[in-house]
Protein backbone atom coordinates (compact mmCIF):
# COMPACT_ATOMS: atom_id res chain seq x y z
CA UNK A 1 0.00 0.00 0.00
CA UNK A 2 2.87 2.51 1.20
CA UNK A 3 4.90 1.56 -2.31
CA UNK A 4 1.52 2.45 -4.13
CA UNK A 5 1.29 6.01 -3.17
CA UNK A 6 4.85 6.18 -3.45
CA UNK A 7 3.94 5.67 -6.72
CA UNK A 8 1.61 7.50 -7.31
CA UNK A 9 3.33 10.57 -5.65
CA UNK A 10 6.08 10.24 -7.78
CA UNK A 11 3.58 10.29 -11.25
CA UNK A 12 1.84 13.36 -9.75
CA UNK A 13 5.26 15.08 -9.83
CA UNK A 14 5.85 13.78 -13.35
CA UNK A 15 3.02 15.17 -14.55
CA UNK A 16 3.56 18.54 -12.73
CA UNK A 17 6.40 19.73 -14.03
CA UNK A 18 4.97 18.06 -17.59
CA UNK A 19 2.36 20.74 -17.10
CA UNK A 20 4.56 23.31 -16.22
CA UNK A 21 6.59 22.88 -19.41
CA UNK A 22 4.23 23.04 -21.48
CA UNK A 23 2.81 26.38 -20.67
CA UNK A 24 3.65 29.90 -20.21
CA UNK A 25 1.38 30.64 -17.56
CA UNK A 26 -0.74 28.75 -15.33
CA UNK A 27 -2.22 29.30 -12.13
CA UNK A 28 -2.67 27.29 -9.05
CA UNK A 29 -6.14 26.79 -9.64
CA UNK A 30 -4.82 25.47 -12.82
CA UNK A 31 -2.46 23.15 -11.75
CA UNK A 32 -4.47 22.26 -8.30
CA UNK A 33 -7.81 20.92 -10.55
CA UNK A 34 -5.43 19.23 -13.18
CA UNK A 35 -3.63 17.07 -10.44
CA UNK A 36 -7.09 16.85 -8.37
CA UNK A 37 -5.08 17.47 -4.90
CA UNK A 38 -6.01 20.85 -2.89
CA UNK A 39 -3.86 24.06 -3.34
CA UNK A 40 -1.54 23.39 -0.11
CA UNK A 41 -0.43 19.76 -1.62
CA UNK A 42 0.14 21.81 -4.65
CA UNK A 43 2.69 23.84 -2.94
CA UNK A 44 4.54 20.91 -1.23
CA UNK A 45 5.14 19.30 -5.25
CA UNK A 46 6.15 22.79 -6.08
CA UNK A 47 8.61 22.83 -3.13
CA UNK A 48 10.08 19.10 -4.12
CA UNK A 49 10.65 20.14 -7.46
CA UNK A 50 12.46 23.21 -6.37
CA UNK A 51 14.39 21.46 -4.59
CA UNK A 52 15.54 18.99 -7.52
CA UNK A 53 16.48 22.58 -8.90
CA UNK A 54 13.78 23.35 -11.56
CA UNK A 55 13.37 26.99 -11.15
CA UNK A 56 10.01 27.52 -10.23
CA UNK A 57 8.55 31.00 -9.63
CA UNK A 58 5.39 30.95 -7.63
CA UNK A 59 2.91 34.16 -6.75
CA UNK A 60 0.89 32.79 -3.67
CA UNK A 61 -1.87 35.88 -4.17
CA UNK A 62 -4.87 35.63 -5.17
CA UNK A 63 -5.14 34.11 -8.59
CA UNK A 64 -1.28 33.59 -8.26
CA UNK A 65 0.46 31.77 -10.87
CA UNK A 66 3.45 29.28 -11.54
CA UNK A 67 6.04 29.35 -14.26
CA UNK A 68 8.90 27.23 -15.32
CA UNK A 69 11.52 28.99 -16.97
CA UNK A 70 11.68 28.05 -20.92
CA UNK A 71 15.06 27.36 -21.19
CA UNK A 72 15.03 24.86 -18.55
CA UNK A 73 14.76 21.57 -20.11
CA UNK A 74 12.72 18.30 -18.70
CA UNK A 75 15.14 16.17 -19.78
CA UNK A 76 13.82 12.28 -20.62
CA UNK A 77 10.32 11.60 -20.21
CA UNK A 78 9.07 8.64 -18.04
CA UNK A 79 6.00 6.57 -18.90
CA UNK A 80 3.79 4.47 -16.77
CA UNK A 81 3.17 0.94 -17.79
CA UNK A 82 -0.12 2.52 -18.70
CA UNK A 83 1.10 5.25 -20.53
CA UNK A 84 3.34 2.74 -22.43
CA UNK A 85 -0.09 0.23 -23.25
CA UNK A 86 -2.05 3.31 -24.34
CA UNK A 87 0.98 4.32 -26.76
CA UNK A 88 1.39 1.23 -28.02
CA UNK A 89 -2.08 0.89 -29.41
CA UNK A 90 -2.34 3.96 -30.44
CA UNK A 91 0.30 3.18 -32.70
CA UNK A 92 -1.12 0.60 -33.70
CA UNK A 93 -4.57 1.97 -34.57
CA UNK A 94 -2.33 4.36 -36.59
CA UNK A 95 -0.92 1.59 -38.51
CA UNK A 96 -3.78 0.22 -39.13
CA UNK A 97 -5.63 3.17 -40.88
CA UNK A 98 -2.46 3.39 -43.09
CA UNK A 99 -2.53 6.86 -42.95
CA UNK A 100 0.27 8.70 -45.27
CA UNK A 101 1.18 11.30 -42.62
CA UNK A 102 3.16 11.49 -39.33
CA UNK A 103 3.85 7.47 -40.22
CA UNK A 104 7.44 7.97 -40.25
CA UNK A 105 8.78 7.62 -36.90
CA UNK A 106 5.88 5.34 -35.09
CA UNK A 107 8.14 2.37 -36.14
CA UNK A 108 11.25 3.74 -34.35
CA UNK A 109 8.97 5.05 -31.23
CA UNK A 110 7.50 1.15 -30.68
CA UNK A 111 10.77 0.32 -30.51
CA UNK A 112 11.66 2.45 -27.90
CA UNK A 113 8.42 2.11 -25.80
CA UNK A 114 9.39 -1.85 -26.66
CA UNK A 115 12.47 -1.70 -24.57
CA UNK A 116 10.60 -0.13 -21.62
CA UNK A 117 8.74 -3.52 -21.48
CA UNK A 118 9.81 -6.97 -19.95
CA UNK A 119 10.65 -9.75 -21.96
CA UNK A 120 7.25 -11.76 -21.11
CA UNK A 121 5.45 -8.37 -22.02
CA UNK A 122 6.70 -7.99 -25.29
CA UNK A 123 5.47 -11.11 -26.55
CA UNK A 124 2.23 -9.60 -27.33
CA UNK A 125 2.94 -6.98 -29.06
CA UNK A 126 3.83 -8.76 -32.70
CA UNK A 127 0.18 -9.30 -33.00
CA UNK A 128 -1.29 -5.79 -31.88
CA UNK A 129 -1.80 -4.31 -35.14
CA UNK A 130 -3.59 -7.66 -36.61
CA UNK A 131 -5.89 -7.26 -33.64
CA UNK A 132 -7.20 -3.69 -34.32
CA UNK A 133 -9.91 -3.46 -36.81
CA UNK A 134 -11.36 -0.71 -38.64
CA UNK A 135 -14.86 -0.10 -39.82
CA UNK A 136 -16.96 2.35 -41.73
CA UNK A 137 -19.43 5.02 -39.82
CA UNK A 138 -22.07 4.34 -37.10
CA UNK A 139 -25.38 4.63 -37.93
CA UNK A 140 -27.76 7.59 -37.01
CA UNK A 141 -29.10 5.46 -33.69
CA UNK A 142 -25.94 4.75 -32.33
CA UNK A 143 -24.30 8.32 -32.96
CA UNK A 144 -26.93 9.57 -30.51
CA UNK A 145 -26.72 7.21 -28.21
CA UNK A 146 -22.86 7.64 -28.05
CA UNK A 147 -22.52 11.49 -27.63
CA UNK A 148 -24.63 10.85 -24.80
CA UNK A 149 -22.33 8.74 -23.12
CA UNK A 150 -19.82 9.03 -20.54
CA UNK A 151 -16.73 7.13 -21.75
CA UNK A 152 -15.01 5.82 -19.15
CA UNK A 153 -11.41 5.04 -17.84
CA UNK A 154 -9.67 1.84 -19.70
CA UNK A 155 -6.35 1.03 -18.70
CA UNK A 156 -7.86 -2.28 -17.17
CA UNK A 157 -9.21 -2.89 -20.53
CA UNK A 158 -5.98 -1.65 -22.02
CA UNK A 159 -4.00 -4.14 -20.51
CA UNK A 160 -6.32 -7.07 -20.46
CA UNK A 161 -6.33 -6.39 -24.36
CA UNK A 162 -2.38 -5.94 -24.91
CA UNK A 163 -1.56 -8.88 -22.28
CA UNK A 164 -4.35 -11.14 -23.64
CA UNK A 165 -6.10 -11.81 -19.75
CA UNK A 166 -9.38 -11.98 -18.83
CA UNK A 167 -11.16 -9.06 -17.36
CA UNK A 168 -13.92 -8.60 -15.06
CA UNK A 169 -16.46 -5.96 -16.65
CA UNK A 170 -20.29 -3.82 -15.61
CA UNK A 171 -21.95 -3.64 -18.62
CA UNK A 172 -24.34 -1.43 -19.50
CA UNK A 173 -26.60 -2.92 -22.47
CA UNK A 174 -28.95 -0.74 -24.92
CA UNK A 175 -31.65 -1.34 -22.50
CA UNK A 176 -29.92 -0.09 -19.39
CA UNK A 177 -29.47 -3.24 -17.86
CA UNK A 178 -26.37 -3.84 -16.09
CA UNK A 179 -24.80 -7.20 -15.77
CA UNK A 180 -21.27 -8.40 -14.48
CA UNK A 181 -19.34 -10.66 -16.99
CA UNK A 182 -16.10 -12.68 -17.45
CA UNK A 183 -14.73 -11.52 -21.00
CA UNK A 184 -11.68 -12.61 -22.96
CA UNK A 185 -11.15 -9.01 -25.17
CA UNK A 186 -9.59 -10.63 -28.73
CA UNK A 187 -9.60 -7.53 -30.77
CA UNK A 188 -11.07 -3.96 -31.14
CA UNK A 189 -13.31 -3.04 -33.92
CA UNK A 190 -13.95 1.13 -34.71
CA UNK A 191 -17.21 1.94 -35.84
CA UNK A 192 -16.65 5.73 -36.03
CA UNK A 193 -16.74 7.30 -33.79
CA UNK A 194 -17.61 3.94 -31.73
CA UNK A 195 -15.13 1.61 -30.40
CA UNK A 196 -16.33 -2.39 -29.78
CA UNK A 197 -14.44 -5.17 -28.40
CA UNK A 198 -15.46 -8.63 -29.67
CA UNK A 199 -14.92 -10.91 -26.66
CA UNK A 200 -15.58 -14.75 -25.44
CA UNK A 201 -17.85 -14.19 -23.08
CA UNK A 202 -17.77 -16.85 -20.04
CA UNK A 203 -20.89 -15.85 -18.82
CA UNK A 204 -23.19 -16.59 -21.98
CA UNK A 205 -20.54 -18.85 -23.57
CA UNK A 206 -20.28 -17.52 -26.94
CA UNK A 207 -18.93 -14.55 -29.01
CA UNK A 208 -20.08 -11.37 -28.01
CA UNK A 209 -19.45 -7.36 -28.69
CA UNK A 210 -19.05 -4.66 -26.02
CA UNK A 211 -19.33 -1.20 -27.11
CA UNK A 212 -16.11 0.52 -24.95
CA UNK A 213 -18.09 3.44 -23.86
CA UNK A 214 -20.95 1.25 -22.02
CA UNK A 215 -18.27 -0.48 -19.97
CA UNK A 216 -18.97 1.24 -16.19
CA UNK A 217 -16.15 -0.69 -14.41
CA UNK A 218 -13.35 -3.05 -14.86
CA UNK A 219 -10.53 -5.06 -13.70
CA UNK A 220 -8.33 -7.51 -14.70
CA UNK A 221 -7.98 -11.06 -13.73
CA UNK A 222 -4.47 -12.75 -13.84
CA UNK A 223 -5.29 -15.81 -15.93
CA UNK A 224 -4.39 -15.50 -19.31
CA UNK A 225 -6.37 -16.55 -22.67
CA UNK A 226 -5.28 -17.87 -26.28
CA UNK A 227 -5.80 -15.61 -29.14
CA UNK A 228 -8.98 -16.34 -31.32
CA UNK A 229 -8.51 -16.54 -35.44
CA UNK A 230 -10.49 -13.48 -36.32
CA UNK A 231 -12.87 -15.61 -38.56
CA UNK A 232 -14.41 -16.76 -35.59
CA UNK A 233 -15.65 -13.07 -34.74
CA UNK A 234 -16.36 -12.46 -38.25
CA UNK A 235 -20.30 -12.89 -37.77
CA UNK A 236 -20.45 -10.04 -35.39
CA UNK A 237 -19.66 -6.90 -38.38
CA UNK A 238 -22.44 -8.38 -40.44
CA UNK A 239 -24.20 -4.95 -41.79
CA UNK A 240 -27.25 -6.63 -40.46
CA UNK A 241 -26.01 -7.14 -37.06
CA UNK A 242 -28.20 -5.97 -34.21
CA UNK A 243 -25.50 -6.64 -31.95
CA UNK A 244 -23.59 -3.08 -32.72
CA UNK A 245 -25.68 -1.00 -31.09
Amino acid sequence: MKRAKTQSHLERLDKLASMLKSEDFLTTKDLSDGLNVSTRTLFRDLNILKARGMPIDTDKGRGGGVRLHRQWGLGKINLTTSETIDLLISIAICEKMNSPLFMKSLHSIRYKLLALLSPDQKANIKTLRNRVLIGSSASPQVHASYEQSQFPECHALSAAFLYQQTINISYVDEKKTVTERLIEPHYLYFNYPVWYVFAWDHLRQDYRTFRIDRIQDSNVVEETFVLRPFPEFSHLIATDSPILL
